[in-house]
């Protein structure tokens, strides 16, 4: 079920690099390989919250099994433009290993954080689904027919 349709401008480079992190760590022949990344790449986070600073798709991959997104009712407020974290943290629940870790990102890396929460968001409303394409009704232009071609050239 895709949340929300369109990712905002302002989070395009980072969804991209956060998509292609957890894309190429979902392999089907090795189900765990995801949730063992997630849970080893937290680990030096908590032991140093501002680790990921400016690298904010490994902070989101970082707590992505320690935070908890009420996206139903984040995907109320206008995302098309940046929200304020704290238009962002009320809808943020915080599991009670990562407590001291996510508050001193509150308090020292606000910005990379509520970015951080915002690509967890609409990853999980994220349709990867390709569009089909459309009809081409067009005939295909066949410039190895055409005379003025010269086969010497």
């Amino acid at each position: 079920m895709q949340i929300d349709k369109k990712i905002p401008d302002y989070l395009t480079d980072d969804f991209s690099m956060y998509l292609e992190n957890m894309t190429s760590l979902a392999d089907p022949e090795n189900p765990d390989l995801l949730s063992t990344y997630l849970d080893n790449l937290f680990a030096p986070l908590n032991a140093t919250p501002l680790l990921f600073a400016g690298m904010v798709d490994q902070l989101a991959m970082a707590i992505t099994t320690k935070i908890r997104i009420d996206s139903k009712n984040l995907a109320l407020l206008d995302l098309s433009i940046e929200p304020t974290w704290a238009e962002v943290k009320t809808f943020v629940g915080v599991h009670a290993d990562a407590r001291a870790c996510i508050t001193e990102l509150m308090n020292h890396g606000e910005q990379d954080l509520k970015t951080a929460v915002l690509l967890i968001h609409f990853y999980n409303g994220y349709d990867a689904t390709p569009l089909k394409a459309e009809v081409d009704d067009f005939e295909q232009v066949d410039d190895y027919a055409s005379e003025d071609y010269d086969e010497n050239y």
